[in-house]
């Protein structure tokens, strides 16, 4: 099984594509679209990590199809460079507002597209891991469009009105959440790099931190009230998630 990031590059030009597929390579698992219709087919079956997309091309330009995955909660988490020959200030404020979270003028240098490639899966890796590791942070925290936004804070709300529900799995999310459990899967998995199980389990851990932080309840309470079968199993997450046990979480929180 390929560990590397896939991308997805979408360009007119088989030569541009091919030049694009060398640059990349080494270092990333790459598929190949030449049109817009054919870029959203291949997200349709693919866990893609980040789109190259030229933008004048036949059809469905690259603004056009940016604003399509953009708003569009199955994949608005997906970071999109634009490449284009058109370097006036206009279309690059264009293509930021529709989302694109970096234009890049033609003719472009392979250095600066894989830094900017690097950074951008970089960063989406530093604000997964800050929200695992952070008992306050919100899950709105590794949104990046409307659409993520608007997800996010439906399936927190989701899992917060169900948190006593010990037997909460991803079956009953995603019934809750009027979504197939396997698009709800994927957008969970890519957006957060966590399983809905282990989403489930990192918001209930999450939501016991801040009944700590309160203060006003003691710890059997707070493992009933978030949904864990015993304080010792609620211990043990708690400690493993955050490096912290809930009662030396809860003394530093009321010094």
């Amino acid at each position: 099984m390929n560990t590397q990031p896939l991308i997805l590059l979408v360009d007119d030009e088989e030569e541009i594509l091919d030049l694009l597929e060398r640059i990349l390579q080494p270092k990333y698992a790459v598929l190949k679209t030449t049109n817009g219709n054919e870029a959203l087919q291949a997200l349709g079956s693919n866990a893609v990590q980040l789109i190259v997309s030229d933008v004048m091309m036949p059809g469905m330009d690259g603004f056009e199809l940016c604003s399509l995955i953009k708003s569009n909660v199955e994949n608005s988490h997906i970071p999109i460079i634009l490449l284009t020959a058109k370097n006036t200030i206009q279309s690059k404020v264009q293509g930021l507002e529709l989302g694109a979270d970096a234009y890049i003028e033609k003719p472009f240098s392979k250095e600066h597209l894989q830094a900017q490639i690097a950074s951008l899966l970089a960063n989406r890796n530093t604000l997964r891991e800050y929200f695992a590791s952070s008992p306050l942070v919100h899950l709105n925290s590794m949104a990046h469009t409307r659409a993520d936004e608007q997800f996010l804070a439906t399936l927190h709300e989701t899992i917060i009105s169900h948190i006593e529900e010990v037997e909460l799995d991803v079956e009953q999310l995603a019934r809750y959440m009027n979504m197939s459990r396997v698009t709800l899967y994927r957008k969970i998995k890519a957006i957060s790099d966590l399983t809905p199980i282990e989403l489930i389990n990192v918001t209930r851990l999450k939501k016991a931190a801040e009944l700590l932080s309160e203060g006003d309840y003691r710890m059997y309470e707070i493992a009933a009230l978030t949904g864990f079968s015993s304080q010792s199993n609620f211990a043990r997450n708690f400690h493993k998630q955050f490096g912290v046990t809930p009662s030396d979480y809860a003394l530093q929180k009321h010094k």
